[in-house]
């Protein structure tokens, strides 16, 4: 061995560390100079429970060179010792037998590297060592990754909860917006259910009276979902409670104006500048004359009244407000038959009926009214709401009632 050293080249710095261990003290000595002459930092042992006792202190090593026949030592016992170390470190194994069943035994246990004494080929045992070493290395890249992952989705978990956090609190207070339901006012009820398919909804819907006779409604159904489209309706919600307090302080009437306060929400979504636009249901009842005055700003589908003498469309033309600053909408004054419901939905609830096209649905939904609209509530278990777990879009539903 030492005529075959002598041919090597001496490295002169340690290019990694080998725990080297046989239980001769002679061949480990030896072995252990010629790890150390091809580059790798020896430590030895000469027992296998001191080398089991040193891998207990999870060392920082490239490779562990062993005797085969090691005194104190199975492999089987060591095949199932290692893993629970969670020891991952190249084994290469030295014999003074070319047994071939001890090489495949030692081969299939997980060794890296087979060689016999004497250790003629010191480039091919170089070589092992060269190969452990960057199988190691890659080793340890691999287990940083894993622990860089691992910080990462613990740092994205405590984000994630923090931002579900910020959704239910922006889910309260957009509750809290809504009206309060039912609201009776003599003969009227008006009544509502919002069902969001994430923590915050893109649609909305808001009721009040102004004045000692009117009431002013309005169903808008925000494109897109969560929080930017929830913060929509707020500016929305804004601008008709500005616009009912600027009746009372300016003598502003546009809040009697269904087609101005589409205007206005027209604009104030446009100079919003977020790329949102809404569609709308925009009415007044005059509960005196009762009267309805409303205009349609593209929404689907479109409000619906029941009376004695069946169930219909409020038809109405208009672009969604926040998508063209010239937009134009119409102005309908209908009046209203002495017993009735004015049913409002938002699009979502096209997305849970049964018809797979729009012109079915359409057909659908106004038949359900026909058949069932004795009450809000009726409507609501007929449709399935109230059995809706996940909606795939906002549900937004607005009922005005009024009983002769």
């Amino acid at each position: 061995m030492s005529t075959a050293i002598s041919r090597k080249k001496v490295h002169m710095e340690s290019s990694g560390t080998a725990l080297v261990v046989d239980h001769d003290e002679t061949r480990v000595t030896a072995l252990a100079t010629l790890v150390k002459e091809l580059g790798f930092e020896p430590v030895v042992h000469t027992t296998a429970v001191g080398a089991r006792e040193f891998l207990h202190q999870r060392p920082d090593l490239d490779v562990i060179v062993c005797e085969l026949d090691m005194e104190g030592l199975t492999w089987d016992t060591a095949r199932r010792s290692l893993p629970e170390l969670d020891v991952q470190i190249p084994i290469i194994l030295i014999s003074d037998e070319a047994r071939a069943d001890a090489m495949m035994t030692a081969l299939r246990w997980g060794a890296s590297d087979f060689f016999v004494r004497p250790l003629d080929d010191i480039e091919a045992l170089e070589r092992s060592l060269g190969r452990c070493r960057r199988q190691r290395q890659v080793r340890r890249e691999l287990e940083q990754s894993r622990h860089s992952l691992e910080a990462a989705n613990t740092e994205l978990r405590g984000t994630i909860k923090v931002l579900e956090q910020d959704q239910q609190a922006g889910r309260q207070v957009q509750m809290r917006m809504l009206p309060s339901t039912p609201m009776v006012l003599g003969d009227y009820v008006f009544s509502h259910t919002v069902i969001p398919s994430l923590y915050l909804s893109g649609d909305f819907t808001d009721y009040f009276t102004v004045g000692d006779r009117h009431v002013t409604f309005f169903m808008a159904d925000v494109s897109g979902h969560g929080s930017s489209s929830a913060f929509a309706t707020v500016l929305l919600k804004n601008l008709f409670a500005r616009k009912r307090s600027d009746l009372l302080r300016k003598n502003d009437e546009t809040i009697y104006s269904p087609v101005a306060m589409l205007k206005r929400a027209n604009l104030e979504l446009m100079d919003l500048e977020v790329g949102k636009f809404a569609t709308m249901v925009v009415g007044v009842i005059d509960t005196e004359a009762n009267t309805l005055r409303y205009s349609v700003a593209g929404h689907l589908p479109q409000p619906v009244l029941v009376c004695r003498e069946g169930a219909r469309y409020l038809r109405g033309e208009g672009s969604a407000v926040g998508i063209m600053e010239d937009a134009h909408y119409e102005e309908h004054l209908i009046d209203l038959p002495d017993s009735f419901m004015l049913a409002l939905f938002s699009d979502g609830i096209l997305e849970i009926l049964p018809p797979k096209n729009l012109i079915e649905k359409e057909k659908y939904f106004i038949g359900v009214f026909e058949e069932t609209a004795d009450s809000p509530e009726e409507l609501v278990t007929r449709l399935g709401l109230d059995r809706v777990e996940t909606a795939p879009d906002d549900i937004a539903a607005l009922f005005i009632s009024k009983r002769d």
